[in-house]
């Protein structure tokens, strides 16, 4: 009797692990927000939810029209693996879709040929606009970029704090296959010290834990909690 007890706890136990992992893996994945690249949209210490269902492949006779499935679209948060290293998850705002021909003049984002009209989202730091024919090709790429057409496949992504964002102006198009998903709501923003993803080893893990759960009421951004994300 006993060892069937500890049967089905087992048997449970390894069903919600397997669900879980399920779940992350096709539905929904967390992420953590390092760097101030997408401020003020998302700032440092913001943990998300990211849909990983919505992209997926389209569906086909009694799915088609049920399941909310789509492609990218212009706007979309999303989080990918980074093209220079896929070991590193990044979140960029989808600006350029198969087709767009995209351009930057000044700072000011063209689709097109029409300027976006992204005040409310996006922002710039720097007061330096950098002239197109400059000695610094990052400052240049960065305030002067295209026009590049995006070929099939593949998407324009840019960071909402457009001066101190690493994006599809230096390391090109992001091809479909390295989106992860669409960036869905805040579920905690941590507005204390965070992990900026690199191994320190055990004690520095164990040390950032301490400090979290110790700081966890007094640092917590509860006005961002479960905002979603546009």
């Amino acid at each position: 009797m006993e060892r069937s007890i500890l049967r089905e706890y087992a048997e449970a136990f390894i069903i919600a692990v397997i669900f879980l992992r399920f779940t992350q893996i096709f539905i929904l994945q967390t992420f953590y927000i390092p760097s101030g690249s997408m401020e003020k949209t998302l700032l440092v210490g913001d943990h998300l939810f990211v849909n990983r269902f919505i992209y997926g492949p389209a569906p086909t006779g009694l799915e088609k029209g049920t399941l909310p499935s789509r492609d990218v679209q212009r706007g979309d948060i999303v989080v990918f693996r980074s093209p220079e290293n896929p070991n590193i998850d990044v979140v960029k705002r989808c600006v350029g879709i198969p087709g767009d021909t995209v351009d930057v003049r000044a700072k000011q984002l063209y689709i097109n040929g029409k300027a976006v009209q992204d005040s409310s989202y996006a922002i710039h730091g720097d007061p330096t606009t950098w002239p197109e024919l400059s000695f610094s090709d990052q400052g240049r790429r960065r305030d002067n970029f295209g026009p590049e057409t995006v070929p099939p496949g593949h998407y324009f992504c840019m960071g909402d704090n457009r001066d101190y964002s690493y994006d599809s102006r230096f390391w090109g198009m992001l091809p479909r296959h390295l989106i992860k998903g669409r960036a869905l709501f805040i579920y905690w923003s941590n507005g204390g010290p965070t992990d900026d993803g690199e191994w320190r080893g055990l004690g520095a893990q164990l040390e950032q834990l301490r400090r979290t759960a110790t700081g966890f009421f007094t640092n917590t951004r509860w006005e961002r909690t479960f905002r979603l994300i546009r």
